[in-house]
């Protein structure tokens, strides 16, 4: 009972649905020459046990389900819907056992026809079976382990974001759960990134011992308590946010490289970025930057560590080919870049792609230089239960080292003397509170780095560069080579794209060539 590694069975189930349908169970043992089969309907059996030629295993089969209890049938909603949710059960069930072939059948005709994945198989073919092609060509595959801990699967980009969390399937040990522990961390890991009120998508696998985990929690089974749940959180939210940092351009594999134009070769690109790629953003835009929101904000967009290759700029240019983004050809607008690539045309909002550039910089210089608390003029003291009072007491190292200097002053009392420098404007009793909140739930709070990042990215909004802005060539190619290497460049701080992609294929497509 400690370790529980099967799905288990519910022993009530086989006589309770026995009750309402008509049920034919048919069994074979490894020792057994023939199997046997039962039918009972309505809790009447139909004869005795009877031989029956049958696979080593269990067969149950159901039919003409509540045919005698009419009340029950009053609360069925649509046929429709509820063959939705049997096809959502089978779902479930296929994408936690790859090497099981499944099939699903409706009105005599054939939904699912899931084969069974072999080791040389791409699993990946189930997923677009079961959601389609263009979910899997936006998903990322990740791969993570620490001590005991395996995290394995497949997210969702940002762009592949939905309305209703309806795409999110998370396994532990096999047995899918929708746990809140589980869903905050993984909503920790793309809060950067998603616009507000959307939902990621994921298929993911946590595998650990089975005696971390209680599984007998809950009667549907759908949640888990973990024995060390504050590691749990902290290493999902941390590899798939890392695995969603590191989505970045690359460069296509040659089969897919098509020839530059003539006037983008490698020494015209050379020469058009200057020293705009060492040095960061562009003299013009860090200026821009410095006169809106002065030296902070000017100094933060040059964090960025060099990481221009060894060798003089040219030779390294040539010998490491055209760059995943390619070469800036022309601006339109005054918002948007075209640039040309291996693979076809870029198209770049260059103020949302410089708004995630900028706040890159700014946590990270946030983060280098330490994160500095402020003392209050006044201290504010706070409200609180005797528990959370007590929880203040018992977390004050920890909540320190988020810049919250929060000290017990009674028994349903508590005082705040400092806060991170960054939210000396803030409403310090509140965040209090939300903070002290998180940390019952879930064990610690991220709420003063959400703050900090919030501030962080509406100045960076605001110093990144503004639209109808004219900007030259090597401008443009060092705003292309800066996304390239900034972390979670692929959206803005909002969530939108920053930039996309469109191949050979699809601008022939536009222009009806090859038909």
């Amino acid at each position: 009972l400690a370790a529980i590694t099967s799905l288990g069975f519910r022993g009530e189930a086989l006589p309770s649905i026995a009750s309402v349908a008509q049920l034919t169970l048919s069994s074979r043992t490894a020792g057994d020459p023939h199997g046997w089969q039962l039918t009972v309907e309505g809790d009447v059996p139909r004869g005795e046990p009877r031989p029956v030629a049958h696979p080593v295993g269990s067969t149950v089969e159901v039919r003409d389900l509540f045919f005698n209890v009419p009340a029950r049938r009053k609360f069925l909603r649509t046929e429709r819907t509820e063959f939705g949710h049997i096809e959502e059960v089978v779902r479930r069930m296929a994408l936690s056992r790859f090497d099981i072939g499944w099939q699903l059948r409706h009105n005599r005709r054939d939904v699912l026809s899931l084969p069974a994945v072999g080791e040389d198989d791409s699993p990946e073919g189930r997923l677009a079976t079961l959601f389609g092609e263009a979910f899997v060509d936006e998903l990322l595959r990740i791969e993570a382990e620490a001590g005991e801990l395996r995290l394995r699967g497949w997210i969702g980009r940002p762009t592949s974001s939905r309305s209703q969390a309806d795409m999110q399937y998370f396994y532990v040990n096999g047995r899918i759960v929708r746990d809140r522990l589980i869903s905050h961390a993984l909503r920790q890991a793309y809060q950067d990134v998603l616009y507000q009120g959307r939902h990621p998508v994921y298929v993911l696998y946590l595998e650990m011992p089975a005696g971390q985990v209680d599984v007998n929690v809950h009667p549907g089974k759908q949640e888990v308590r973990f024995r060390e749940s504050r590691s749990i959180h902290d290493f999902l939210a941390r590899r798939v946010g890392e695995a969603l940092a590191t989505d970045r351009p690359d460069v296509p594999p040659p089969d897919e490289v098509v020839p530059s134009s003539p006037s983008l070769g490698s020494r015209d690109y050379v020469g058009s970025r200057g020293s705009g790629r060492g040095e960061g953003l562009p003299l013009a835009l860090r200026e821009a930057m410095s006169s809106a929101y002065g030296d902070f904000v000017g100094q933060a967009a040059n964090v960025a560590p060099v990481t221009e290759p060894a060798g003089t700029p040219e030779t390294s240019a040539e010998e490491s080919g055209p760059p995943p983004l390619g070469h800036a050809v022309a601006q339109i607008h005054g918002v948007y870049i075209l640039a040309e690539n291996a693979r076809g045309l870029v198209i770049v909002d260059m103020h949302a792609a410089h708004e995630r550039i900028t706040y890159e910089r700014m946590k990270q210089g946030v983060e280098q230089g330490g994160l500095r608390r402020q003392p209050l003029l006044l201290p504010v003291t706070i409200a609180c239960t005797p528990a959370e009072a007590e929880l203040v007491e018992a977390e004050s190292t920890g909540l320190t080292e988020l810049g919250l200097v929060v000290e017990r002053a009674g028994p349903q009392t508590v005082v705040c003397r400092e806060v991170p420098a960054l939210l000396a404007d803030a409403d310090v009793a509140g965040l209090v509170r939300d903070v002290i909140a998180d940390i019952r739930v879930h064990g610690h709070s991220t709420r003063l780095e959400e703050r900090r990042n919030e501030l962080l990215a509406g100045m960076a909004c605001h110093g990144a560069v503004r639209a109808n802005r004219r900007l030259g060539r090597d401008e443009m190619d060092a705003l292309l080579r800066d996304i390239e290497r900034t972390e979670r460049s692929g959206q803005c701080n909002h969530g939108r794209p920053t930039w996309i992609q469109l191949d050979m294929k699809a601008l022939d497509g536009l222009f009806l060539r090859g038909r």
